[in-house]
């Protein structure tokens, strides 16, 4: 797989931890981000290549996603996996590796969808929130669950305190879902048809 980030990569921490095992059906070929990310530097210390597409280097966004498209595809990945990658994608890349691409995003969609998935549940009073692991599709946080986990909203909890706690959630829940696309248990050819 090729993982993308934009910041800090605990989730892409996640994925180099549990590959790091050979008992891990799945291996990290490179890591990409659209900014000199902090989490690069987990890239390094596993001895991963890396590359950075920034979008200021572009005349318009789909030439910035033609280049990012050009170095993920040298690595002729099964699967793109976007951790924490914070730029939507032209309907173009997502064509060119759908199904094979995912995501994760700090809510139970197709509730609060979007950047501020965390601050958007607590401002509406929910008691429940979680993570989803998706297909990318075209729209924002729209492509069909892969897989779900669902987690209480405490009384008085605050954003910040809540995020963390989702992150837990998330890098467990994407760990494991990355085994079952490895060992085929999960489908993603199906997983599209379906929803």
């Amino acid at each position: 797989m090729v993982v993308l980030i934009s910041g800090g990569g605990s989730n892409l921490r996640a994925l180099l931890d549990a590959a790091d095992s050979p008992l891990y059906g799945a291996r990290i070929m490179a890591v990409g981000a659209d900014n000199p990310a902090d989490g690069l530097a987990h890239a390094d210390l596993f001895g991963v290549p890396s590359f950075v597409v920034s979008p200021s280097n572009f005349d318009s966004r789909e030439a910035w996603a033609e280049m990012l498209l050009e170095n993920v595809n040298f690595f002729k990945p099964d699967l793109v996996v976007l951790a924490g990658f914070m730029r939507i994608l032209p309907a173009e890349f997502v064509r060119a590796l759908s199904p094979k691409l995912i995501n994760t995003h700090p809510s139970l969609l197709p509730n609060f969808p979007g950047a501020h998935a965390v601050h958007d549940a607590i401002s509406a009073g929910a008691t429940e929130t979680g993570v989803t692991i998706h297909v990318v599709d075209e729209g924002v946080d729209t492509g069909p669950h892969i897989a779900q986990r669902s987690l209480k909203i405490l009384p008085g909890e605050s954003e910040g305190e809540l995020h963390e706690r989702i992150k837990v959630v998330e890098r467990e829940l994407l760990v494991e879902t990355v085994l079952a696309i490895a060992e085929k248990k999960i489908d993603l050819n199906q997983v599209s048809k379906i929803s």
